[in-house]
């Protein structure tokens, strides 16, 4: 899941106010080292965070449907997870930078939600709407300076890029077969059933009874 937000920051910081600028997208940890070796400009996206959601945490169960709109399986909700970068530019001018900074501004600022169609992956595959926040404030991530001292290295401008995304807990079981035929035996006057005979209704007979996943459970009265 880490490496396809990983793809999906490549993808956007590739396009928009940077298109074919030929600027690299990097992921390593902005280290004293790491910028020594720099030689070209290059957009930095350090995940310094990872950090559950718990706000967006669902309880119970999520059917799975097939074409025909019969429940086939049932899985538990997803888990959301917070995702935080430390996104930076590198140059061998401060002004070259602050330009970088600008246009990767302009580039996420407008994408405020990553649509299932932007996605990749098993993230495509939940269907969901991505969030993504971008130097947001009350994040409830580490500081800048507390990240900076941890990596060894001077204070740099830096944009902080949230991607909260969701992530399978569990995997999918299957759910019983839908409900084809319903019987019913009638008692008699002493409530016995022994020799009451049982009478099956097809579904065409209980038009509106049974629910929609096959559950008579889930009918309404």
């Amino acid at each position: 899941m880490i490496h396809e937000v990983d793809e999906v920051l490549r993808s956007l910081l590739t396009g928009g106010a940077l298109t074919g600028s030929g600027v690299e997208i990097a992921f390593e940890a902005p280290t004293r080292d790491w910028a020594a070796r720099r030689n070209a400009p290059t957009i930095d996206c350090y995940l310094y965070d990872i950090r559950e959601d718990t706000r967006r945490r669902e309880r119970g169960a999520i059917a799975v449907r097939n074409e025909q709109g019969v429940t086939v399986r049932r899985r538990q909700p997803p888990r959301w997870f917070r995702l935080a970068y430390l996104v930076t530019a590198w140059t061998k001018r401060p002004q070259d930078e602050h330009r970088m900074l600008s246009a990767i501004l302009a580039t996420l600022l407008p994408r405020e939600l990553l649509p299932p169609e932007e996605l990749t992956g098993s993230l495509a595959a939940l269907g969901l709407t991505v969030p993504l926040a971008v130097a947001a404030l009350g994040t409830e991530a580490r500081s800048t300076a507390e990240i900076w001292s941890a990596l060894g290295g001077e204070l740099k401008p830096s944009i902080d890029v949230v991607v909260t995304v969701p992530m399978l807990s569990y995997p999918e079981y299957d759910a019983g077969p839908p409900v084809t035929e319903l019987g019913v035996r009638v008692r008699g006057i002493d409530g016995a059933t022994e020799d009451s005979p049982e009478r099956q209704y097809p579904p065409r007979h209980l038009s509106g009874r049974i629910g929609e996943d096959g559950d008579p459970a889930a009918a309404p009265a």
